[in-house]
Formats: C-alpha cells, structure tokens, sequence
C-alpha cells in the first residue's frame, strides 16, 4: 500500500538502515518496502551525502538548464515587448534570435511576458464562415495579386483628415504602400499607383472592393477609370463580394494592426503622420515576423516584379476586331449610330466583334462588357 506522507522520512531512513546491516539481499528488501532497486540506491546515496536531511523529497526541477533565461535575455525580452507591444511571445521570439543569439524557448518567452505583466488575456471567438467566390485568385508568387483599400479616416491633432492608401502583395504579406493621400480622386489614386508601378513593376491582379475609385456601379462590370486603366496595363481585376470584407481577409487584417499600432496610439499634426506610417511600413516588411510566412518577414520573400511598367499603353486586340475610341460622353459610333457604352472609358479604344450583319460583342482588352444591338440601337450590359 502507498505510504503516507507523514511517515515518508522515517520509512525511508528504516529502509537505509535495514540496507546498511545487511539483513536481507538488497533486491528483497526493495520488494518489500515495494520500490524500485533504482529507487533504493538513490537514498542510500542521499544518506551517505546528506544524512537524514538527504531522505526529504526534493524538487524535480533542474538546478541548471540550457533553456533557462539569464537576467540579461529576460531584460531583452521584455524591452522587445515594451517596444512592440501588440506582437506575440512567438514573434518576440523571432525579434531576439534576429537581434541578439539563440532565443530561450518558447514557453520561457511566454513565462517571462506573462510574469512582467505583459500579456493580454483574450477570449478566444468561434471561427465564423466566410463565403468564398468561384475562381478567386490564388497568389503562389510575389505580384500575383496586389490588394488595394483605404483604410478608415483618422483625425490628427491640428483637425485635419488622415485617410491612409494602402497595397499589399498577397503572397508576401509585404505592404507596398501605406499613403497619405489628400483625397480618394481617380487622379490622385491613379498617380500613386504609378509610383508602385515605377518602383515595383506590374502585378498580375489587383484585388478590390467594389467602392469608388476602385469601382462604379454605373458601368459595365463595374468599371471604373481606375480600374479601366488597370486593365490597359494588362492588370486582371479581382473584387470581393459586396458587403464580404472577409473576402480580403489579409487586408483587413493588415488594417487591423495600423489601427492598434499606429492610428490609435499617434498624436501629432498631420505633416508628422506620414513619417510614423513609413517607420510602420519599414518595421512591418523588415523586422516583425509572420506566422504565416514561417516567422519570415515580408521582405524576404518579396520581389519585384518582372513584368516592368510602361507609361504609354494601349489596348490590344485580335485583328478581325473592329476598334472604335469611346468619346468623353462614353459613347462611340457605329455605322452611324452613337451607343453609349461608359464614360469610365473615356480616351480608351473598344473592341467590337462581328456577330452577324446587326450584333456585335463589346470587349475591353480580355473583357466582353455585352452586346450591341444595332437593329435597336442598344447596348445590353454583359451579365
């Protein structure tokens, strides 16, 4: 039967001495005091040591171990967590072992921040689903798929509106721009992103929502001079659902993390706002690690892109097409008849392909925007 704890010192000392005279073998008297023969000599040892003070149960923990942090590590770590303080044990981690040397191991990490009172206790929330769109872009390499949005306005401390421009590559995590812009105006939008171009070259895809300048709800497949002059740099358009930001998950997230880091702890004027963006921006591709990249950061996966930008270009079509180029009004003629088709291609060549004598198919680069109908004089928006 298990011995009780009160007689643990005085059983244990019985066995020692019945051991030391010698009064049964060794290996009886271990059966019979129902312990291991290992067990045996390890308090014969403590006794020869220590005395009766050796019988006494001792800790299980290691007087020394490889994994245990010196003051100086401690120290590190928690400087790193003051320093960033909305990033996780494991992404401090990652920080140290970038700064410094081989990191303690995770659980001392999360050990340290939670005894130096640096860690937030958050209830965890049930996945939610997230609808999905058929053939949604897949990004396997950097410039497959760039996301674009504004993040939500903020004030500064002199009153003036800060609406942030951001773009990420989805491959990389790698945040391309995080912009200041004084207003969301197609022309204003479309000179930053020709500043990403100059700077990184073309993507394949630009992922949206379906909000202006992005897109119109009064063009044909949502069209908008922005993204019609995308598609004339040989850009795929990829838009969320409305009302499914989820849809561009890692965006909102990105945006997530500008707000706790920078839009909710940044006092100062407006001219001071973006120099704390480009300190974020640096931070978030250079130093902080990700989860998801295997705790690489952006900048080590990122390129750029192969496919260089070209400030002139047109619109190509196959050689049967019939070009018409769309008036300011967004009508063009043909044979005669004016049909609008959008004032979003203004200045843009369509192409019209021959159906029979009276129908044509309208198409803007790899884009069939519906048919026209010459009998009637009408254009029927692609659905």
């Amino acid at each position: 039967m298990p011995w009780k704890e009160s007689h643990v010192v005085e059983l244990r000392t019985e066995f020692v001495m019945r051991a030391m005279k010698g009064e049964l073998p060794f290996v009886s008297l271990c059966e019979e005091y129902k312990v291991s023969t290992k067990t045996g000599y390890k308090w014969m040892a403590r006794f020869k040591n220590d005395g009766i003070s050796g019988l006494t149960d001792q800790s299980r923990r290691p007087r020394s171990s490889p994994q245990q942090a010196t003051e100086e590590e401690v120290c590190r770590i928690v400087r790193l967590k003051q320093a960033h303080a909305r990033w996780g044990p494991k992404k401090i981690r990652e920080l140290f072992a970038r700064k410094y040397s081989e990191p303690p191991s995770l659980s001392t990490v999360k050990r340290i921040l939670k005894k130096a009172g640096l860690v937030e206790e958050r209830a965890r929330r049930k996945a939610e689903h997230c609808g999905r769109i058929e053939n949604r872009v897949t990004a396997k390499a950097p410039n497959d798929v760039w996301t674009t949005d504004f993040k939500g306005w903020w004030y500064s401390t002199d009153k003036q509106r800060v609406e942030p421009l951001t773009v990420q590559d989805v491959y990389s995590r790698y945040v391309l721009c995080a912009e200041i812009v004084p207003d969301a105006r197609t022309e204003t939008v479309q000179k930053s992103f020709e500043r990403l171009f100059e700077q990184y070259g073309v993507p394949k895809t630009i992922r949206s929502d379906n909000g202006p300048p992005f897109a119109s709800t009064r063009s044909p497949l949502g069209l908008s001079r922005l993204s019609a002059w995308w598609v004339s740099q040989g850009i795929n358009l990829d838009r969320i659902r409305p009302g499914h930001p989820e849809e561009n998950g890692g965006h909102e997230r990105m945006h997530r993390d500008l707000a706790s880091e920078v839009e909710e702890t940044l006092e100062c004027e407006w001219e001071q706002q973006q120099p704390v963006l480009d300190m974020w921006r640096h931070e978030r591709n250079e130093e902080r690690p990700h989860e998801a990249l295997g705790m690489r950061v952006p900048a080590e996966l990122y390129r750029k892109s192969e496919r260089k930008w070209e400030r002139e270009s047109e619109v190509e079509y196959p050689a049967e097409y019939i070009r018409r180029r769309t008036k300011a009004s967004g009508q063009i003629s043909l044979e005669g008849v004016a049909i609008l088709i959008s004032k979003a291609l203004a200045g843009w060549d369509v192409g019209l392909k021959r159906l029979s004598s009276k129908n044509y198919s309208v198409w803007f680069g790899p884009l069939c925007l519906g048919m026209i109908d010459l009998a009637n004089e009408a254009f029927e928006v692609a659905q």
